[in-house]
């Protein structure tokens, strides 16, 4: 035996004995033991509803590993299946569909996309609405898909159309405010061609000249009052096989000189010219009759 151990039982056997030793009890009795398990079977069925839970919205949301229900993500971005709704604003790079759907984009009141700059400022907005689609911006175009041609480009100071013909189906035709310059004017084949002021004046100018040409048909010029052929400087030439003047006045003879009895039966007349430029007939005979019968200038 070592000197610690006698040290140890020799101190052991010197203690006084007590007949009835008080026992204290160790560990939680009582309501708090209750308590305890209580508050223990609660966080269980806790855990067990949150794993229920979590187990439900996976599976409804259709969460994988790709994803969230119609929701891929992919090497490239994001993929998004079916109809969705947005209820905020959407800030996306890019948006297009699949090869083989198209690309729908539907409001219960408009749809409005708008590009800003690096300072946030609006640059550029396109709104379709119920009523009408506006587009604001600096300058907007229209190209072709095949070669990139500008179909319609407009902006502050210009409109251009660039596509190969013009064509206006309207029942009421085009109607300009202002002056239109055009190098060509032409109908639709087998249809007419009609330039029309219904008010106003309907006029042509040009530096060089105005050529009307009618290949296959005739050629009429009608107006209400009086009709103006006027050259300032060249002369007006007329060219047909037969020109004709309907309609000129009649002239008759003076008191002077006694008519035939065969006037009724005149077929061919002498074309007179009145010194203010009036054309008139008179009855042709042996001489010229334009004196005879130029009473007719004294009414005009």
């Amino acid at each position: 035996m070592t000197r610690e151990q006698y040290i140890l039982a020799t101190q052991q056997n010197s203690l006084p004995r007590t007949e009835n030793p008080q026992l204290y009890p160790v560990g939680i009795y009582g309501w708090r033991k209750r308590c305890l398990y209580f508050f223990v079977l609660l966080l269980l069925v806790t855990m067990i509803v949150n794993l229920a839970m979590t187990i439900w919205i996976l599976k409804v949301m259709n969460f994988t590993v790709d994803g969230m229900g119609n929701l891929r993500v992919t090497k490239k971005g994001i993929r998004l299946e079916g109809i969705s709704e947005f209820l905020l604003p959407l800030y996306v790079k890019e948006i297009h569909s699949r090869k083989d759907s198209p690309l729908v984009l539907q409001s219960d009141r408009n749809v409005t996309l708008n590009a800003r700059n690096h300072m946030g400022q609006l640059t550029g907005q396109l709104t379709v609405g119920a009523d009408a689609v506006e587009a604001q911006c600096k300058k907007f175009e229209v190209s072709s898909s095949e070669d990139g041609r500008v179909l319609f480009s407009a902006d502050e100071e210009e409109i251009v159309i660039g596509a190969d013909r013009l064509k206006v189906t309207g029942t009421e035709g085009a109607v300009f405010e202002h002056s239109v310059e055009t190098p060509h004017i032409r109908a639709e084949p087998s249809q007419d061609l009609k330039l029309e002021s219904p008010t106003r004046s309907l006029i042509m100018e040009a530096p060089k000249g105005i050529q009307v040409s009618a290949a296959a048909g005739d050629l009429k010029a009608t107006c209400r009052k009086e009709l103006h052929l006027q050259s300032t400087e060249g002369e007006i030439f007329l060219n047909a096989d037969s020109i004709r003047l309907g309609n000129l006045p009649m002239g008759s003879f003076s008191t002077s000189s006694s008519p035939s009895s065969s006037a009724t039966r005149q077929t061919i007349y002498e074309l007179c010219v009145c010194p203010n430029g009036k054309l008139y007939l008179s009855p042709a005979g042996t001489g010229s009759t334009c004196q005879s019968s130029s009473n007719i200038c004294l009414w005009s």
